[in-house]
């Protein structure tokens, strides 16, 4: 039994992409850290994990590519996006110096990146769950109380909290971190992965769209490919009802993923999700932060959640380590890195949540994909937005769009009727996305200024001592 005495610079809960990101920067910077997890590694968690160049490049800079390439995955220098009548296919730009991307499941992925985090200085303690908060005589956060899976509990004080525990973050819930934008999801998810032999096609990522479905191949490690399907939400109930089913006539009734696994067979459950809301939160407060998907989480149809967990926790603990002596100063880091994640994110984060509406393919989107698959470097192009080092309304600009107009009012085939509907449904989707990112600062900010909201209840299963937080007081 602990008995309060341990103290450290840093407590992060969480280990995974974005704690082990936080845990590396902060320990190579001379800061003493402990990550805790209630998993053990290596373990799996619910994860699409596509990689696009910025990954590797997020790995590099952690120092755990190398760890990452050991795993042996392909090396997707193709990907694409197509419909039965045409794909826009091509190969990636460099991003600083990568130019190929992968899919790695997240068991070698997640194990990587403990090891470097331990390689690095941080200790990473498993099994063991955070249930309450310390705090100091002015409300400050300082430390943790947790409980191991065999029993033990104890308390860590420490001068910054990092909650990296995803989704269901039970740092947000323990501090009350707001939601300040948030959005339902249009589209579900059900993935499982197949032996995949064909080596002539394992270079190549591809998405498909057939009507309101979308569909995805992404080659992974250990000679299996990962097969996400992400039809209407409102499929949820022939999903639950039998999964297997609905996801073997969903491949049948696509004709490019059904003629790709041919030769192929699936070797795991079904895995599915149905409730995936997008949403930012409040990430900073007095002596606390929120590090991936506990404070942002975007649609998975773009696959940026590792990349962004990489990268922000990183960035988190470069910013925090050297302001970690001073209260003041490292609220004000904390402050600019969250203005700095926000920033970099919300263009994806509305671009994903537009390419995560069940719509059908539209005459104007029909139109787009034709022209960007007859564009020399058309399919880069689009690429270069997964990538970020172009943004959507770049790549997708009025005049384009425009020139598509044009391409669908010359067309017989689609009717006047049709092209004025889908006209003023995307008239006004872009003109709330625009609202949305004026008033993105004003709804932080007033999220920000609110009371801490009280904290929810703990999620059922969670831990008994994680339903409230801890009223523990530690000297300043």
């Amino acid at each position: 039994m602990h008995e309060g005495s341990e103290s450290v610079d840093v407590v992060i809960v969480g280990s995974r992409c974005a704690g082990s990101a936080a845990a590396i920067a902060l320990a190579r910077r001379g800061r003493s850290v402990v990550a805790l997890d209630g998993a053990a590694f290596p373990s799996d968690t619910l994860s699409t994990h596509l990689f696009f160049p910025p990954h590797w490049a997020e790995l590099e800079r952690l120092g755990a590519r190398d760890r990452v390439l050991a795993l042996d995955p392909p090396l997707h220098t193709e990907a694409g996006l197509g419909t039965a009548d045409v794909e826009v296919r091509g190969p990636f730009s460099a991003y600083d110096g990568f130019a190929a991307g992968s899919c790695v499941r997240r068991p070698g992925l997640d194990q990587a990146l403990v090891d470097t985090a331990r390689e690095a200085g941080a200790e990473v303690r498993e099994r063991t769950r955070v249930g309450g908060l310390l705090r100091d005589a002015g409300g400050r956060v300082a430390g943790v109380r947790f409980k191991t899976r065999d029993g033990e509990e104890g308390t860590i004080r420490a001068r910054l909290v990092v909650g990296a525990d995803g989704r269901g973050s039970t740092v947000a819930r323990l501090v009350g971190a707001r939601e300040h934008h948030r959005q339902e999801n249009r589209r579900m998810m059900a993935f499982a992965y197949y032996r995949d032999p064909r080596e002539e096609d394992r270079h190549v990522a591809m998405q498909w769209r057939a009507g309101t479905e979308l569909v995805t191949v992404f080659p992974c490690d250990g000679g299996l490919s990962l097969i996400l399907l992400m039809p209407s939400v409102d499929r949820a109930p022939e999903f639950r009802e039998d999964a297997v089913a609905a996801f073997e006539r969903t491949v049948a009734a696509v004709t490019p993923l059904r003629e790709r696994l041919v030769g192929c067979e699936r070797e795991s459950k079904v895995r599915v999700s149905t409730s995936h809301p997008s949403y930012f939160r409040h990430s900073h407060g007095p002596g606390w932060a929120l590090a991936g998907d506990a404070g942002h989480f975007k649609d998975p149809v773009t696959a940026q959640g590792i990349r962004d967990a990489l990268r922000f926790g990183r960035l988190l603990g470069e910013a925090a380590a050297p302001a970690l002596d001073d209260p003041v100063r490292l609220d004000a880091a904390l402050a600019a890195w969250e203005d700095d994640r926000d920033a970099q994110c919300l263009p994806m984060y509305q671009w994903a949540n537009a390419l995560g509406l069940d719509d059908d393919i539209s005459p104007i989107e029909a139109a787009a994909y034709r022209w960007f698959a007859d564009r020399p470097g058309g399919p880069t192009e689009v690429l270069d937005v997964f990538s970020r080092l172009r943004r959507a309304d770049e790549v997708f600009s009025p005049p384009r769009v425009a020139r598509w107009v044009a391409q669908v009012v010359r067309d017989p085939a689609v009717p006047n009727a049709v092209l004025a509907q889908t006209l003023r449904r995307d008239v006004r989707r872009e003109a709330a996305r625009l609202v949305e990112a004026r008033r993105f600062t004003r709804r932080r900010a007033a999220s920000a200024a609110r009371p801490p909201a009280a904290p929810a209840p703990a999620p059922a299963g969670a831990p008994a001592s994680a339903a409230t937080p801890s009223a523990d007081r530690v000297p300043a």
